[in-house]
């Protein structure tokens, strides 16, 4: 089975300017522990994750001011479409990530966590 079977693509992001506040509390009202940073265009720019955001607080500071940019993930690890689940789970453990965006001409087409491959297994191998 290929990802977009299972991927998400009602897609939730934040902007690289977006404030850190904001993006923690997107997470939180959206219940999710990370999301794409694209620009205007749709581009992705980096990943942030609540342990992101999180670490940055262990430092005093004004989060409510400081942009995604400061925190963000900017080496990002993607996926393609056309790529099959166990393939994405492997790359999901190997770099220790929750969360995949997947990409197309560099705009974000949707979006793997770890919960999306864990139920696709849970409910193919039962």
């Amino acid at each position: 089975m290929l990802i977009t079977d299972i991927m998400r693509k009602k897609l939730i992001t934040v902007n690289p300017q977006d404030t850190i506040e904001k993006a923690l509390k997107v997470m939180v009202e959206k219940q999710i522990n990370g999301t794409p940073v694209v620009d205007e265009e749709g581009n992705l720019k980096g990943m942030i994750v609540k342990a992101d955001i999180y670490r940055f607080l262990m430092d005093p500071g004004h989060y409510e001011s400081c942009p995604v940019d400061w925190v963000m993930t900017k080496d990002v690890v993607t996926a393609q479409k056309d790529q099959d689940i166990i393939s994405l789970a492997k790359r999901l453990r190997e770099n220790n990530i929750i969360a995949i965006p997947v990409t197309e001409d560099n705009k974000v087409i949707g979006i793997i966590t770890i919960e999306d491959v864990i139920d696709y297994l849970i409910e193919n191998t039962i």
